[in-house]
């Protein structure tokens, strides 16, 4: 017998957790939002949603306690995923705060270059650095919705499983480090592609 996945959207004061949710349960999750670490663990997958400023966002996700949630997932190889801020937060930090991030994925945050118009904002295509990748399925050459004024610089290329273009400025808009995937994209906010995204991500979005 199978049953949907529970995901922990983690709740820590960042914008979009409840489209958030909602989205993971229109890909087959059984989605619940909490700030409570215990619940959090109990999940089988663990999402980090985000719209916000990154140093606030980091500083209450280590406030609420949900920091050693998440790098107890990645320690044990669990299913972790971050979502625009939340993809941010994967890495050591950003040029738009002191604040350090998690530092689960060699790299850092910068923003946009000066002359762009910021935030990147609707609904752009996202390319596949290579063929033949799950995860990007019915994903590849798709338009998927944007709202960031910054974007991650990795240290290590193969991370990077898809880029956009902006402006002349190409940037990771998904990473991929061990169980740890980041979307700088919003999938929930993707429509029928998204979901797509996130079903794949999910597994296939049932468990035994």
């Amino acid at each position: 017998m199978t049953r949907r996945p529970r995901a922990a959207v983690l709740d820590y004061d960042a914008g979009n957790v409840r489209s958030a949710k909602r989205g993971l349960d229109v890909a087959g999750a059984d989605a619940v939002i909490t700030s409570d670490p215990d619940v959090a663990r109990a999940a089988d997958v663990l999402v980090i949603p985000g719209v916000g400023h990154f140093g606030t966002c980091s500083r209450r996700l280590r406030e609420q306690g949900l920091e050693e949630v998440v790098r107890a997932f990645v320690a044990a190889d669990r299913p972790v995923l971050g979502i625009c801020v939340g993809m941010q937060l994967l890495y050591a930090g950003s040029e738009e705060s002191e604040e350090p991030g998690l530092g689960l994925l060699p790299g850092r945050v910068r923003r946009l270059p000066p002359g762009v118009v910021a935030p990147h904002m609707g609904w752009d295509v996202v390319r596949a650095t290579t063929a033949g990748e799950e995860l990007l399925v019915g994903v590849d050459g798709e338009r998927c919705y944007f709202a960031h004024s910054y974007f991650a610089v990795p240290e290590d290329p193969a991370h990077v499983l898809a880029t956009c273009g902006y402006a002349g400025t190409e940037f990771p808009c998904v990473v991929r480090e061990g169980s740890v995937v980041g979307t700088q994209f919003h999938p929930e906010k993707s429509g029928a592609v998204g979901a797509r995204l996130l079903a794949a991500w999910l597994g296939g979005a049932t468990w035994d």
